[in-house]
């Protein structure tokens, strides 16, 4: 039988678009200058004029040319019937009681993906999805259960930024009291299954005439496939998140399927090798606690064992598992969390907690799946794409 995530996935093409004209989001500026070189402009034009439009999109959100105030108007009326700037339809929004917000995001070919917003008091996190399913059947994660359709375009993965922002308020763009302030690519599907559209979008999201994320307020979280994760050391430069949940290749096979294709003495070199990682730069290990699978004072001894045999710059999130229809697990009890976490901390490693964020609208860790959810009691839900005023 073939084992989920044991061999690489095989990605379904997407289908195309009924608008024709060619979607500016998702371009780099390179390609957004080319385009406009295609389009009948001259050089020295066509490198001012995506300098423009580069400014108007990604600096103040616009969506249609008319807008564009510094461009001449036969030039805008040429851009529109030759691009277009997308976004995804907004077919169910969540708010939770705690501030989190949940996007469902239905792009042109009618597939569906998820992002969330997670506020806190000094930070702003995006999480991100990269595929519309994922193949890779983690048993402790809602989204596993999906069917794998395809890999998101750079420009769908940009997308979930700007809707983000749309709701928010944020055009036009600042550094500063900004509310997405991080972005973490651990929404739906595999970031590394899906590199090259990942690296491109997060290239845009970082460009310093756009929206100027820093690459270190970005983390790429991947269950472990290996060949990608020294080239997105080297290639995109963002911190790294891997999803380790088990210390042996018994207990993480049974969790992670993918571990009987890259086991984990082999993951946790490839993270000792990973580029840039130091003490200052350390690598986080995501591991979601379910009670009497991973969660015993053995696990936690070993946990530390495999980081300081590797000499790796760890921190490791210990993350309550969170429910969902039909789970197979349990969350560990809170004392037990505590213990493993003390555990950790008392060889020197940082293990803090993670508090649960927008469980009420299933916005939580593991819990992201596109299909519609019923809607929250406790949760305020838009429809037709229009977004509501901000709630605190």
């Amino acid at each position: 039988m073939q084992i989920p995530g044991a061999i690489d996935p095989v990605v379904a093409e997407r289908k195309p678009d009924a608008d024709p004209r060619r979607d500016i989001l998702g371009l780099t500026r390179p390609e957004l200058k080319q385009a406009l070189l295609d389009a009948g402009l001259a050089d020295r034009d066509a490198r001012m004029r995506a300098k423009q439009v580069w400014h108007w999109v990604y600096h103040r959100g616009v969506t249609d040319f008319a807008a564009m105030a510094n461009i001449a108007k036969p030039v805008r009326e040429m851009l529109a019937q030759r691009f277009r700037i997308s976004r995804p339809e907004v077919s169910q929004a969540l708010y939770s009681t705690d501030g989190t917000r949940k996007y469902l995001l239905r792009f042109a070919d009618g597939h569906e993906a998820e992002a969330v917003y997670i506020p806190d008091e000094d930070r702003g996190t995006l999480c991100v999805s990269s595929q519309v399913g994922c193949m890779l059947t983690c048993r402790f994660c809602h989204t596993g259960t999906q069917r794998f359709v395809r890999n998101l375009t750079a420009g769908e993965i940009v997308a979930q930024v700007m809707v983000a922002r749309d709701d928010l308020g944020e055009w036009p763009t600042s550094t500063e009291g900004r509310r997405v302030t991080n972005i973490v690519m651990m929404g739906m599907g595999e970031p590394l299954y899906n590199f090259d559209n990942v690296k491109k979008a997060l290239q845009i999201v970082m460009d310093e005439q756009g929206i100027q994320m820093s690459r270190r307020r970005i983390t790429l979280s991947t269950s472990g496939v290996i060949p990608e994760m020294r080239r997105c050391g080297a290639e995109i430069g963002v911190n790294l998140a891997v999803s380790l949940h088990g210390v042996s290749n018994e207990m993480r096979s049974k969790i992670m399927p993918i571990n009987k294709k890259y086991p984990i003495e082999d993951l946790l070199a490839a993270c000792a090798d990973y580029p840039g990682a130091h003490n200052a730069r350390r690598i986080t290990f995501e591991y979601v606690m379910l009670k009497d699978i991973n969660d015993s004072d053995e696990a936690a001894h070993e946990l530390v064992r495999l980081l300081r045999h590797y000499d790796l710059p760890a921190k490791v999130n210990l993350i309550p598992f969170n429910p969902w229809p039909q789970a197979p697990y349990a969350c560990s009890s809170r004392e037990r969390i505590k213990r493993f976490s003390d555990i950790v901390y008392e060889a020197g490693i940082s293990a803090p907690i993670r508090g649960t964020r927008g469980e009420d609208i299933m916005a939580a860790c593991g819990q992201l799946k596109s299909a519609s959810q019923k809607r929250s009691a406790s949760g305020k839900l838009l429809e037709n794409v229009q977004m509501a005023e901000p709630i605190w």
